[in-house]
Formats: structure tokens, sequence, C-alpha cells
């Protein structure tokens, strides 16, 4: 599903940027601020980290290219070597959610968590699939909570979240906080938000054309279609656009 574009920025990036450090171990004055999985990790021979680098690195790679079974398979080659990885649990999760299988991505997810709470990648994670089982409440506390720790320079990942936060607060009744969030960016911005925002309130007013106009209009300004997709499939998410799959999001508790 294209919606996991968004989701492979979030997770792979780290991904490949860890796969070095996993191998070697970190300056000693560096140890003391790792967690305690990381720091059972670096216990491993020096040869097993490789093995495990080497399968995670490649799990990444098959996940980016959309091979789901490929990538589960060199997760569990990895898992067999260090099965305490935040980051193997999130890539897990990550292919049950492309699987639509949402509780099992829940449980990877948690898991996760309870190795790295503070990881925001596995949190948006986690919100997502809030969002994607109609969750509203939650998924607007967690995505609230999100919001305040993407980095300053992740802006195009910020307006995505803030879009779905608009959508879950339409879910919620907060119709003037809707308002507000719909024109807090406009034409110029970097992002896809303005239109995307703009076609949200044609769909509420039963506006098709209306809303079909806007979004024509994301589609010319940004021609690269992996911008485009977490919006569009936002849009999918939330039931403004009928989805591939039909409606098989059902909770997840």
């Amino acid at each position: 599903m294209k919606r996991l574009s968004l989701l492979l920025l979030l997770l792979l990036s780290p991904a490949y940027a860890q796969e070095k450090p996993l191998a070697q171990s970190p300056p000693e004055d560096e140890v003391k601020d790792l967690l305690p999985s990381q720091k059972e990790f670096l216990n491993l021979p020096e040869e097993q980290r490789k093995e495990f680098a080497k399968s995670f690195g490649e799990a990444a790679r098959y996940f980016q290219q959309k091979r789901i079974f490929e990538t589960l398979d060199a997760l569990d080659k990895a898992e067999k070597i260090f099965a305490s990885s935040a980051e193997l649990l999130n890539l897990r999760g990550s292919c049950f959610v492309e699987m639509r299988a949402f509780e099992k991505a829940s449980a990877a997810f948690d898991k996760a968590l309870e190795i790295n709470p503070t990881n925001s990648s596995i949190r948006f994670n986690v919100a997502e699939v809030l969002f994607v089982t109609k969750q509203w409440q939650k998924s607007h506390d967690l995505f609230q909570q999100v919001l305040k720790e993407i980095p300053d320079n992740k802006a195009s990942l910020s307006r995505l979240v803030e879009f779905k936060i608009m959508l879950c607060k339409k879910k919620l009744g907060l119709d003037d906080e809707v308002t507000i969030l719909a024109e807090k960016y406009d034409y110029l911005d970097d992002s896809p938000y303005y239109y995307y925002a703009q076609a949200a309130l044609a769909y509420e007013e039963k506006d098709l054309l209306k809303a079909e106009e806007w979004l024509a209009r994301a589609s010319r300004i940004f021609q690269n279609p992996n911008i485009i997709a977490p919006w569009q499939d936002t849009l999918v998410e939330y039931g403004y656009i009928k989805s591939f799959y039909g409606d098989d999001s059902s909770p997840v508790e």
C-alpha cells in the first residue's frame, strides 16, 4: 500500500544509518546513553552483530520494494540472532500493516515500544494503525504527541500529521478546530496540505466535483507521486475515497 511510503522515510532512514554502528561497538563514552536492549546487543560477538545487520538491512530493502514475505523471512533470520530489537519489531509491524493484519501489527508495535518507549517512528506507526482502524480519539491524541517530537527539518511529515489530526477532529465533532486547521497553511506552502484540507472540506459538503478539482490541483503542483501518495492514501483510510480492499479496518483492541 502506497501510504507506507511515508513510513519508509521514518523507518528505513535510521535502519540504514544504523547498519554500520550495529556491527561495530560505539565509543565507550556513548555506551552509557544506550538503551538496555542496545547494550545487550553490543554484548554479542562481533560476527553475530554483523550477521544481524546484514539480515536487517536486507529486510529493510525488501520492504522498500514491497516484497513483504521476503522481508519477513529476512526478519526471521535476524530475530534468531537478536530478538530484542525495537527496529526489527517496528519493521515487522509495518509488514503486518501492509498485509492489513492490524492486530498483529499492533502487537509488534507494542513490543517495540516496550523496548524503546520514546521512539517517534514506532509511535507514529501506532497512531497510524489507530487511524486506519478508526479509533479517532486515540489516534488524535497520539498524533498530537508525535507532532511535538518531529524535527523542524521534517516539515512535510509535520504537515501530514497535522492533516490526520484535522481529520480526527472532524470525526470527533470539533468543527471549529477543523476550520482553523484547514486554513492554517495556504497555496504557498511546500506541502500538499492546503489542497488536501480543502478537498476534505469539499468531501464533507458532498461536493465531489470540487473535491476532485482540489486534488487535481495538488497533483499538477506536486508531480512526484511519492509526495502525493501518503496524502491520497490518508483520504482512502479516512473513507473519503473508496478503498481497493473495502471496509476491512475493524478496530484493534
